[in-house]
Order: C-alpha cells, then sequence, then structure tokens
C-alpha cells in the first residue's frame, strides 16, 4: 500500500477545456475568458495556485485596455447598491468575511458616497481584496485611494484583482 492517499479529482492540467473553465472561469469575477486562454497552455505548473495565479495575471496584464477595462467593471461594488444575495458566491463570502455586512448607518453611507465619487472618477468599482482585512480598513483604503490619479488606480484595481484571484486559486488548492 502506498503512503499517500489515493488521489481522487483531476489536477488542473489533467482537465479537458469545458471542465477547466467550469472550475476555474469564475477566479477572475465574471471573466471566463482567462481561464479559457490559458486551458491550452496548461502544464503542470500550473496545477498549484502560485503556477496559475502567475499564468492568469499574465494573460490578463497582455489582454490590453479594453479587456481589462471590461474585467474591473465585471466586478461588485463594496457594500454598493447590490445586495449581498446578488453577489457571486465568492464575492459575497469575501464581503461577509471582511464585515462589510455588517457596516454601521454611518459606514454604509460612507461607503455608498465613496462607490459613486469613485464610479464618476474611474469608471469602474473600487476593488480590493478584502480577505484578512476589516471593513475599518476597508474604508480607510477607500478614502485614501479616491485621490489617485487614474493610471495609478487603473494599476492598483488591476493588482486587486490578481490578488483576489490568488486568494480564490489557493482556498481551491488540495494538499498533494
Amino acid at each position: 500500500m502506498s503512503a499517500s492517499a489515493p488521489r481522487l479529482q483531476p489536477t488542473p492540467s489533467e482537465l479537458n477545456r469545458d471542465g477547466f473553465v467550469a472550475a476555474y472561469g469564475s477566479i477572475y469575477e465574471h471573466s471566463p475568458w482567462v481561464a479559457e486562454q490559458l486551458h491550452p497552455q496548461l502544464t503542470a505548473e500550473h496545477d498549484r495556485a502560485l503556477g496559475m495565479s502567475r499564468a492568469m495575471t499574465h494573460i490578463v496584464n497582455t489582454a490590453g485596455t479594453p479587456a481589462q477595462l471590461a474585467l474591473l467593471r465585471a466586478h461588485p461594488e463594496l457594500v454598493g447598491k447590490l445586495e449581498l444575495a446578488e453577489l457571486t458566491q465568492d464575492s459575497q463570502s469575501e464581503q461577509t468575511g471582511a464585515g462589510l455586512d455588517q457596516c454601521t448607518p454611518t459606514e454604509l453611507a460612507e461607503f455608498r458616497d465613496l462607490n459613486e465619487r469613485y464610479n464618476q472618477a474611474f469608471g469602474f468599482p473600487f476593488i480590493f481584496a478584502v480577505k484578512g482585512y476589516h471593513r475599518v480598513e476597508i474604508l480607510q483604503a477607500f478614502r485614501q485611494r479616491i485621490d489617485n490619479d487614474p493610471d495609478t488606480e487603473f494599476t492598483t484595481a488591476l493588482t486587486q484583482v490578481h490578488r483576489i484571484g490568488l486568494s480564490r486559486l489557493q482556498a481551491m488548492e488540495t494538499p498533494t
């Protein structure tokens, strides 16, 4: 008998295109095109969260501004107009984990005001990888980032999207 338990699920690199996109197409919010583009390139390196994250990051970073902007616009507002029940399961879990569903009336009003101002200034929602942060810290980051110039904020938002993606991949990763 071998020392390790049998592996029950295929690794990402063993999945066919449809299986891979079904499993990993939601890593980047409502943007399965990232997983679709990665699938033909899959190797054993992509069976680990960090390897897959690097590959997905490269795809997004080389996709061009229109695709990147569409990706940013696919993200929900934090404590925004959408009810938590309307968010993807990942987004809902991430936002509730940060306590964003427990905002005081004052915090909620400030988030809504900042969301409106941010969208007007940048043309996409404020994106913050909330895992490991409390709503007070997120609100402070929001206050600071609202004054960024558009190029800085575009880059910052993409960096946050990549952090979200890595976090989601790490949550899916099974120990080897």
